[in-house]
C-alpha cells in the first residue's frame, strides 16, 4: 500500500491525464482518487480494478517478500512534460506498431523519474527533452556490431 499512491500518480501523469478525467472513466470521485494518490484511504479491489482500466493497464497483486524499494512520485516538471502533445507523439514513435504507447509512456516516466535525481537538482523542461531526444536517437538508430567482437560498433 505504500507504493500505491505514487504508482497511481505516475501512471496518470504518464498518460497525461488529470485526476478528474481518470475519476470520470473509473466512475469514482475526484477526492477519492486524490486521497489514494496522497497515500490516504483504503480502496476496494473493485475500485482499484476500475482505476487500472481507466489508466489503460491491469490490476495485478503480488504476494511475496517486500524488496524494500519504494515507488517515488515523479517530479512536477516531469509530470508537466508527460502531459504535452510532443511527449505523446514521442512515446507513440518509440512504441512503434508493436507496442502500446501508453505502456511506453509509463515506462519512460518511470525511467526518467529514476534518472533525474542523478543531476542533483530537479531537471528543467529542457533537461527532460534532452534525455528524451537521446533515448529516441538510440531507439531509432541502434549501433550495429561489426567484426567478430559484438562490443565493437560502427562509428
Amino acid at each position: 500500500m505504500q507504493t500505491l499512491g505514487p504508482r497511481l500518480r505516475a501512471l496518470r501523469a504518464a498518460a497525461g491525464r488529470t485526476v478528474a478525467s481518470v475519476a470520470a472513466d473509473a466512475g469514482l470521485s475526484v477526492p477519492y482518487i486524490a486521497n489514494l494518490e496522497n497515500g490516504r484511504g483504503n480502496p476496494t479491489l473493485g475500485a482499484l480494478d476500475r482505476l487500472a482500466r481507466a489508466l489503460g493497464t491491469e490490476l495485478s497483486i503480488a504476494l511475496g517478500p517486500h524488496d524494500g524499494e519504494r515507488a517515488s512520485e515523479p517530479p512536477s516538471s516531469l509530470v508537466r512534460l508527460a502531459r504535452t502533445e510532443r511527449f505523446r507523439r514521442l512515446t507513440a514513435e518509440l512504441a512503434g506498431p508493436d507496442r502500446d504507447a501508453g505502456e511506453v509512456s509509463v515506462a519512460l516516466v518511470d525511467l526518467l523519474g529514476r534518472v533525474g535525481p542523478a543531476l542533483g537538482r530537479e531537471p528543467a523542461d529542457a533537461d527532460w527533452w534532452r534525455l528524451l531526444d537521446a533515448l529516441l536517437l538510440v531507439a531509432l538508430h541502434p549501433a550495429r556490431p561489426t567484426g567478430d567482437d559484438p562490443a565493437t560498433v560502427e562509428r
